[in-house]
């Protein structure tokens, strides 16, 4: 299946930071069709290593889709405002992952992340709490 753009939502969860940790991904057509979704547990980790996880995972499957432009939205402000060069990453613990998601990103010919309200995450957010539940 080849898609040329998808609108992703992620969601990163971890309970106790780091604690046991999961991953939600709500990845739709441009119409706004939910097409995939990923739910997933990860492992024990930090609250923003699991919201690049998620982003990670996001933009692999994108990549699998053939997608060609992606539009994520993620409500991490600290993670979005680090892929776009905002804040520096600080944490050496999230370098490696910062540098694997932008080099996800560079793949697609337009790749925007955005920052939204927890409350325009809600598919992304119920996919990671099932994945811990």
């Amino acid at each position: 299946m080849s898609i040329s753009k998808l609108v992703i939502f992620t969601d990163g969860a971890s309970r106790g930071n780091p604690g046991p940790a999961s991953i939600g991904v709500a990845i739709k057509d441009e119409r706004g069709l939910l097409i995939d979704s990923i739910s997933k547990a990860i492992g024990r980790t930090t609250n923003n290593q699991a919201e690049y996880r998620a982003i990670i995972a996001a933009l692999e499957r994108a990549l699998s889709l053939e997608a060609t432009h992606v539009d994520l939205r993620s409500d991490s402000e600290l993670v979005v405002k680090q892929i776009n060069g905002l804040y520096r990453v600080k944490k050496a613990s999230l370098k490696p992952l910062y540098l694997k998601a932008a080099q996800l990103a560079s793949q697609f010919k337009s790749f925007t992340i955005t920052s939204i309200p927890r409350e325009k995450n809600v598919e992304a957010d119920k996919l990671a709490n099932m994945a811990l539940d």
